[in-house]
């Protein structure tokens, strides 16, 4: 039986089907979920994609937090269940407290849209142990509320806790804290980054790379290996 992968579509959202068809090109059964779903129709994992939700209005992320659908993935969240949040995703997952930190302006105070080369640092998430530790891919980057930042306290647990699982190569596109494009929860089924994946996962599209793909199949290997 084909693992099932929610993708929620808040309005705002833009990458929804980008996602969808990352998960269907990695070999996983795309389920499209509403924000105002209030059951998350018996999915494997859920990846909350990019986009402007409610047009990022009041913070990035904040209104969509309270969406019916969000209680459900919080709960599946606490559960075990895997959970990615892409660029506005991750913003959505620092709002609900999923993972910690928040997610501000960009330090220059532009949109930004680029090819973003980053280091995988922890390939012991449920999403990235396709990975190699020290590994570098190429990913696109679009945002304008992706400068990450915690308290020093929290940035030390992090690191410490080797929860960081992407920094920023060559340049900080965005003034995150320590470089830090992307981080994981403790237990590692939830991860956040800002760069986009699903917009990497085959030749033609995106970078004219695949670096993307180890981000589905990695979840792929991880829900047949639990079946």
């Amino acid at each position: 039986m084909t693992a099932r992968v929610g993708v929620i579509t808040f309005p705002g959202t833009l990458d929804d089907r980008d996602t969808q068809r990352a998960v269907r090109i990695a070999g996983l059964e795309p389920v499209p979920l509403w924000h105002r779903d209030k059951n998350l129709q018996q999915v494997d994992a859920v990846v909350l994609p990019g986009g402007f939700s409610y047009g990022d209005y009041l913070r990035a992320g904040a209104i969509s937090r309270f969406s019916p659908v969000m209680e459900k993935v919080i709960e599946g969240a606490r559960e075990g269940m895997p959970v990615l949040g892409i660029c506005n995703g991750f913003q959505v997952l620092t709002e609900t407290h999923l993972l910690p930190g928040a997610m501000l302006r960009n330090n220059h105070l532009h949109f930004i849209c680029r090819d973003q080369k980053l280091r995988v640092e922890n390939t012991d998430t449920a999403w990235t142990s396709d990975y190699e530790a020290g590994q570098e891919i190429s990913v696109p980057l679009k945002n304008i509320d992706g400068r990450y930042v915690a308290d020093e306290r929290t940035l030390d647990m992090l690191e410490a806790e080797g929860r960081v699982a992407f920094r920023y190569v060559d340049v900080n596109p965005n003034g995150s804290l320590r470089d830090i494009a992307g981080i994981t929860n403790e237990a590692g089924n939830v991860v956040g980054l800002m760069p986009h994946p699903e917009h990497a996962v085959e030749p033609l599209v995106g970078t004219g790379r695949t670096d993307g793909l180890g981000f589905f199949t990695s979840i792929l290997k991880k829900l047949v290996s639990a079946s």
